[in-house]
């Protein structure tokens, strides 16, 4: 018989290609994951603003845009402003990021620029366990310590200086009580300051070693070092660092309940109490008994979330800007 002609055998699959089709399912199995979770991420955003929405809506339809720039909260009139919370949350988290930015970058720079190298790394790891201590340990820290030495010291002081300042010295009036609203952003400037400075601390370690010693060799000092060259390859690493530490601040609870004085009073001394969203909520949602109480705290809920949102979308259009303007000047 011709052989031509004799039925051809399949041939064995071999074994690269069996490899081969592993790999790709599991590629696509990857993708997959990946994908799914990703979307779950923007899922669970969908309902958590579903859901404060829907809760907040009673007090949307009863007080609309006036909620926000309505200083009045009377839960026995049943009158609701979020002025006050608003601006409590805004000025403590501002004096916090004033106060915490330039000390973690201080500490960074000397962390990874400056420091002998027996010193790195337990200063590395006490600034680690501090951004690991719980807030609440420094709320009561604040009120029970920071607290009476703040009143005792330190507000009579900037009363008697920055107070007598035309122009600022209304920011510094009033008694020395200790708790207010410079007492809570120092607190939070206390509280951020560990996670910024981790953050800078790893992203300057980045920095190729060249870059930096090329600098050097030029004659540049260490400040023009870290300016000239070290910021700007790390800038995204920066600027995400200190949004991470705005957004602990904006978000805080605990230790600004205890030390902010918890009052609903619109007052432009960042010595007198006040209240931030975060604090409100967790002041009064255990006594919301009527359904529009209920409503506006839930609101204020939301507003914390818009704000964050903002912030960080604002932080996410500069970065954006910024590479625009650096690809230009190339």
């Amino acid at each position: 018989m011709n052989s031509a002609s004799s039925p051809s055998v399949a041939e064995p699959v071999r074994p690269d290609l069996r490899k081969r089709s592993a790999g790709a399912l599991a590629d696509q199995l990857f993708a997959f994951t990946t994908k799914f979770f990703a979307f779950l991420v923007f899922a669970l955003l969908l309902a958590i603003l579903a859901s404060l929405v829907i809760g907040s809506w009673p007090a949307l339809q009863k007080f609309g845009l006036a909620f926000i720039y309505t200083s009045e909260w009377d839960p026995v009139a049943g009158e609701f402003g979020a002025l006050v919370p608003i601006y409590g949350t805004l000025v403590s988290s501002l004096i916090a990021m004033v106060i915490a930015i330039p000390v973690s970058f201080g500490i960074a720079m000397f962390l990874t620029e400056m420091a002998p190298a027996w010193l790195k790394r337990p200063l590395g790891t006490a600034i680690e366990l501090l951004a690991a201590i719980p807030s609440i340990i420094y709320g009561m820290w604040g009120l029970f310590v920071f607290v009476p030495i703040f009143s005792q010291y330190v507000q009579p002081f900037l009363i008697d200086t920055l107070g007598e300042v035309p122009g600022i010295g209304f920011l510094f009036a009033g008694p020395p009580m200790g708790i207010g609203m410079l007492t809570a952003g120092v607190i939070l400037a206390i509280m951020v300051i560990p996670f910024i400075t981790a953050v800078m601390r790893d992203v300057f370690e980045l920095v190729p070693v060249m870059l930096k010693e090329s600098a050097y060799g030029l004659g540049f000092t260490t400040w023009e070092v870290v300016w000239n060259v070290v910021l700007p390859y790390t800038r995204a690493g920066v600027v995400g660092g200190v949004m991470l530490g705005l957004g602990r601040a904006l978000g805080e609870t605990m230790a600004v309940t205890f030390v902010i004085g918890n009052t609903h009073r619109l007052s432009m001394s960042l010595l007198a109490p006040g209240t931030s969203i975060a604090s409100a909520l967790a002041n009064e949602f255990t006594e919301a008994v009527e359904d529009i109480y209920t409503s506006s705290l839930i609101e204020l809920g939301l507003l914390l979330f818009l704000i964050t949102t903002i912030v960080l979308a604002c932080a996410k259009l500069m970065l954006m800007r910024l590479s625009r303007s650096e690809g230009t000047k190339s």
